[in-house]
């Protein structure tokens, strides 16, 4: 009788451990999200990042001196910022389809909206810079960039689907669409490895590679970034959270 009823609670001891877990990391995640540190930090460290790069980074790369070669700074710390906010799209999408929160449905969409708005502004200052090293706007023959423009489209593609479906019930459609289309992003960032670059080089691990840029400067740039992200994401859950109110207003009204 009492291994019979020990079997019977497992299942249920189970669900409510994952179920707590689950309550523990959401609990976390509108901590940082609202955190007085990640705003000032957002701030100190942009700043930081300006007086950086236009006091001490050089204008220098790929043997071309040109001001423009400042933009690598943003774009690079802007498309790995993209590549987290649709990672996070990815991991919020994953744990609706489990466990149904209406959080992870807001987390999902708000770090969609802002991974496609890094990804635009990357794609553009991506540009802006190749025309200075590259005499060319863009090139269909570069891995990367094409690769890139596919995640773009791919996420363009995910709002869509998020804003054309009812939030009540379509919210496992955006969801999926989430996690199939991350599968293009790990793609784009491995493209200069799994395919002959013509532009692009691999910079990970390439002791070889032609582009002077200063470590400490995009270090910087990069934490200024990802405080931004994290300091956005914040403020379009609570946007979320407060349409979602007005909807549930105008139900008790009917």
């Amino acid at each position: 009788m009492t291994t019979e009823g020990n079997e019977r609670n497992r299942p249920r001891s189970n669900r409510f451990s994952a179920a707590h877990v689950v309550g523990r990391i959401t609990g976390v995640l509108h901590r940082v999200t609202r955190s007085r540190t990640v705003k000032w930090g957002s701030l100190l460290f942009g700043v930081l990042s300006f007086a950086l790069v236009f006091g001490t980074a050089s204008k220098t790369m790929y043997g071309i001196e040109h001001g423009g070669n400042l933009l690598a700074y943003w774009h690079i710390a802007l498309a790995w910022v993209a590549a987290s906010a649709l990672g996070t799209t990815f991991l919020g999408s994953v744990l609706y389809l489990r466990y149904r929160g209406r959080f992870w449905s807001r987390l999902a969409h708000s770090a969609g909206e802002l991974g496609f708005l890094f990804a635009t502004v990357t794609l553009v200052l991506g540009s802006a810079w190749g025309k200075v090293i590259w005499n060319s706007w863009w090139e269909w023959t570069d891995v990367r960039l094409v690769t890139f423009l596919i995640v773009w489209f791919i996420y363009a593609g995910y709002l869509v689907v998020s804003s054309s479906t009812d939030p009540e019930t379509g919210d496992r459609y955006a969801a999926v669409y989430g996690v199939i289309g991350f599968v293009t992003v790990p793609i784009s960032y491995a493209s200069t490895r799994l395919w002959t670059p013509t532009f692009h080089e691999t910079t990970i691990g390439n002791p070889q590679v032609s582009a002077n840029i200063e470590p400490t400067t995009l270090l910087v740039t990069v934490v200024a970034a990802t405080f931004l992200y994290v300091y956005l994401l914040g403020l379009r859950i609570q946007v979320h959270e407060v349409e979602d109110r007005i909807r549930g207003l105008d139900r008790s009204r009917r």
